[in-house]
């Protein structure tokens, strides 16, 4: 069953990046993301800010794009990205089933 909301400290460990750098882009990219505050202060990410953040790391990390080229592609493209995120995530399931399979035989 899916969270409604992730921590801070979650969603690094989902993206597999560190907190600092969730709350970096966090603030960086303010128009896109709306974590919600508890009284403390601390954020929590709904799944669409999840999928938010794993779209800007897809086009950060992995294209090589800068912070405002992938705020503008993402603004531009999101539905592209997130199409070929899903693709992404097949092949990789894919990958992990034949990897069992050779390691079976």
């Amino acid at each position: 069953m899916e969270k409604l909301y992730y921590s801070i400290g979650e969603t690094a460990e989902l993206l597999g990046e560190s907190v600092t750098l969730v709350r970096y882009w966090s603030n960086y990219f303010d128009a896109l993301l709306s974590p919600k505050r508890n009284a403390r202060g601390n954020r929590y990410y709904s799944p669409e800010d999840l999928e938010t953040l794993r779209q800007l790391h897809y086009l950060i990390k992995e294209c090589g794009m800068t912070l405002d080229g992938a705020g503008a592609r993402y603004k531009s493209d999101k539905a592209e990205i997130s199409r070929r995120l899903k693709v992404l995530d097949t092949l990789g399931g894919i990958r992990q089933e034949l990897e069992e399979v050779r390691k079976s035989l």
